[in-house]
């Protein structure tokens, strides 16, 4: 039941990097490819039915962890209770900025919101993109089940690394290079005109950039923990991840070149879902290695609630995700097709 459950968070997990992904991508790129008030509107506007209710997500892949793997989630938000506090204070920025731009027509307001909006949306792809960096790399558990690290030290591995370290800060620029891209190939697919035109070349651009940054991270996250090599070697089987991944990569660099835009950015889904899968597969049976003896390592079975409280929770927990996801599927399909400043439009 416990594995259940592992398969089950890291896929509301997955769900929330691949709706909430493109709102991210959105806001990193705000700035840069919507050059007029305009077409400023129009991102805005591609994202504005859907980006609070994609949060869904990960508030409901939080709960289900405090209940399915509390020992997980006692550990993960004390030891690191200080990313979280700002990954907390960068999501109010990133609603607020939202929200807040159009309440007044002043030459700095809005300036100032959008500028709070494209650096919360950085931040927090690459904030993001470090903790998933620290699961990989493994954490300094104790005895008791429990961490402290700050948020860096010397930048280097070891015992004494803290939440920032090369390999957790290259994960998270890895990562920021994703969700730019799949929020550029989403601005291609609902917006027109001149602003679909420089999302679609972004993407196109940025292609090389992500696939070395793919290429570099998954050579230096074999050294850095060779369990994942190592499961790959004793269940082949696994080997369809990064295959996901591979094959998201390539719809990625040729269907914008055939003006596919939806198949692209389905390709830029089927890529996150592959390294994500990648990695969740790479670190099991752990849940939150340790780095400084393994035998101190959460796993799927230490880190379980009771399997009774889990069979009744599985209960509980599919007609509430069943709703999540219908009203995933409502909303995208009530709001589909290429955004406009018209008033009937949304």
């Amino acid at each position: 039941m416990e594995n259940l459950w592992f398969c089950l968070v890291a896929a509301m997990v997955a769900m929330y990097v691949v709706f909430d992904g493109y709102d991210l991508g959105a806001g990193i790129l705000h700035l840069w490819v919507a050059k007029t008030e305009e077409e400023r509107q129009l991102v805005l506007r591609s994202i504005g039915p859907v980006w609070d209710g994609n949060e869904v997500w990960l508030l409901a892949a939080g709960g289900t962890m405090y209940f399915a793997f509390p020992a997980l989630y006692a550990a993960g938000f004390s030891g690191f209770y200080l990313p979280l506090m700002m990954v907390l204070w960068l999501l109010m920025l990133r609603g607020i900025s939202i929200e807040f731009r159009n309440h007044i027509v002043n030459e700095v307001w809005r300036p100032f919101w959008d500028a709070g909006f494209a650096l919360s949306s950085i931040l927090l792809s690459i904030f993001f993109g470090a903790a998933l960096g620290n699961v990989v790399r493994g954490v300094p558990l104790d005895a008791s089940g429990y961490f402290f690290e700050p948020l860096w030290t010397d930048f280097r591995l070891g015992e004494n690394s803290g939440i920032l370290d090369w390999y957790t800060i290259l994960v998270g620029l890895c990562a920021l290079m994703a969700l730019a891209m799949h929020g550029a190939l989403w601005l291609a697919l609902k917006t027109p005109g001149e602003l679909h035109q420089r999302s679609a070349r972004a993407a196109q651009y940025g292609w090389f950039l992500l696939a070395a940054f793919t290429i570099m991270l998954t050579l230096v996250t074999f050294q850095v923990q060779p369990h994942v090599y190592q499961r790959l070697q004793e269940q082949p089987w696994g080997y369809i991840f990064p295959l996901l991944a591979i094959l998201g990569l390539g719809g990625i660099f040729c269907f914008p070149r055939m003006e596919r835009d939806g198949l692209a950015f389905l390709s830029s889904c089927l890529y996150l879902v592959g390294m994500l899968t990648s990695m969740v597969f790479g670190v099991y049976p752990f849940v939150l290695p340790a780095n400084t003896d393994p035998q101190f390592s959460l796993t799927v079975t230490s880190a379980a609630a009771p399997a009774y409280g889990l069979k009744v929770g599985l209960i509980w927990w599919t007609p509430g995700m069943a709703l999540a996801i219908a009203y995933i599927v409502y909303v995208h399909r009530r709001f589909s097709g290429k955004v406009s400043l018209e008033k009937s439009s949304y």
